[in-house]
């Protein structure tokens, strides 16, 4: 049986249940180095602010191996964060066939892609974009860095058609690159009756104020600049003033930003803000609204988008957003705008319709079937054996 190693930094929650999934089906030996050592327990997110620790099992399943990391400041956030001198030996002594990467950015990770090249098949994973390039000189460097950097792979399992675009800019060749489509752990997301995610929903929204004909919009993550929620907000304001009913906002998360939007929505009683939500309740908070916005200027992708969608909710989506030119069909499981065009969105927040929101519901939840943890581990499969 082929052997493929995984270099990753730490647990994560879109990677882990694909990790189980590819050990599960015996197609090959799989073996996930972690390279964040510090990381076992808990970690420290430098934009929620807080130590995390997701409530649902990222280690069980697959065979793993925690590196020792000797940065002085250990993280994922710095080249330097990431300092594992037993790296190459780790993996050496577990033979592999193909070594797939997750990120070239660390002091490790990028010796191990150097050293490894021509001695064994070099994979990469990484979900970087074109979008918000600007040009000038820093590009310029930053292109020729890059073309340097992947010179050093030999396929890139790219994540879709913005990142596919990014590798070909990058002197990757189509031969080398695969399709393995991002994807959520859609069953953990999907309702049924012994879930009761809807009805839980339901009452949720009832303590939350909401009465069943309200539209509600949800977004959920992190209160940062890059994710334009002081647009999202002042939308919301301002079309309200013409609606004859008003739309409600419901944001939930945390960041830096949390403070001072907090402060901008104060004096509007449809605005409601709700704090860090862990892993197991997320099937539920998606469900509290009636439709989700990602009003991001720059997203690699979004998987949040393909959790609400797993959730049965239709999507308001950037144009800017990674996961747009994949998942998004107009009229179908959501709206579009585009992401420097706050009265573009404030006029889709003006004629936002409820019916036509219940009626995308089935929509997305059947699109998003396109995009599964299978096809990504159909895809490793294909090229290891």
């Amino acid at each position: 049986m082929k052997k493929l190693a995984i270099v990753t930094t730490h647990p994560i929650q879109y990677n882990a249940p694909w990790f189980r999934l590819l050990a599960s089906r015996n197609n090959c030996d799989l073996k996930v180095f972690y390279t964040w050592s510090q990381s076992k327990d808990t970690v420290k997110d430098r934009t929620f602010g807080r130590e995390i620790k997701w409530d649902i099992p990222l280690l069980d399943g697959y065979d793993f191996e925690f590196v020792e990391n000797v940065s002085k400041r250990p993280g994922s956030h710095h080249f330097f964060g990431i300092d594992c001198p037993d790296l190459i030996s780790k993996i050496e002594m577990f033979n592999p066939d193909a070594i797939l990467f997750f990120g070239w950015n660390f002091k490790s990770h990028l010796l191990a892609m150097r050293y490894f090249k021509g001695r064994t098949s070099v994979w990469f994973r990484g979900d970087s974009t074109l979008i918000n390039e600007s040009g000038g000189l820093k590009t310029k460097l930053r292109r020729i860095i890059l073309k340097a950097v992947y010179s050093y792979i030999d396929k890139a399992f790219y994540v879709g058609e913005a990142n596919k675009a990014y590798f070909l800019k990058h002197n990757l060749k189509n031969g080398q690159l695969v399709r393995a489509p991002h994807a959520i752990d859609n069953e953990r997301f999907k309702d049924d009756q012994l879930k009761n995610y809807e009805e839980k929903a339901i009452e949720w929204r009832r303590a939350l104020g909401y009465n069943d004909d309200d539209i509600v919009i949800l977004y959920a993550g992190k209160f940062e600049p890059v994710k334009q929620l002081n647009i999202l907000i002042r939308s919301v304001i301002n079309a309200n003033k013409r609606r004859s009913f008003p739309v409600k906002l419901l944001l939930v998360g945390n960041g830096p930003l949390e403070n001072d939007l907090k402060n901008f929505a104060i004096d509007d009683p449809n605005i409601q803000f709700l704090g860090f939500q862990n892993q197991t309740q997320m099937p539920i908070v998606y469900r509290l609204g009636d439709i989700f916005c990602l009003p991001s200027r720059s997203e690699t992708w979004g998987l949040a988008v393909n959790e609400a969608m797993a959730s049965s909710r239709p999507v308001i989506f950037s144009d800017n957003v990674g996961s747009f030119e994949d998942v998004y069909v107009e009229g179908y499981n959501g709206f579009s705008f585009p992401h420097s065009d706050e009265n573009n969105l404030q006029k889709l927040v003006e004629e936002l319709d409820l019916k036509k929101i219940l009626a995308m519901r089935c929509n997305s939840r059947n699109h998003i079937e396109n995009f599964t943890m299978l096809k990504i581990v159909e895809a490793i499969e294909s090229k290891i054996q």
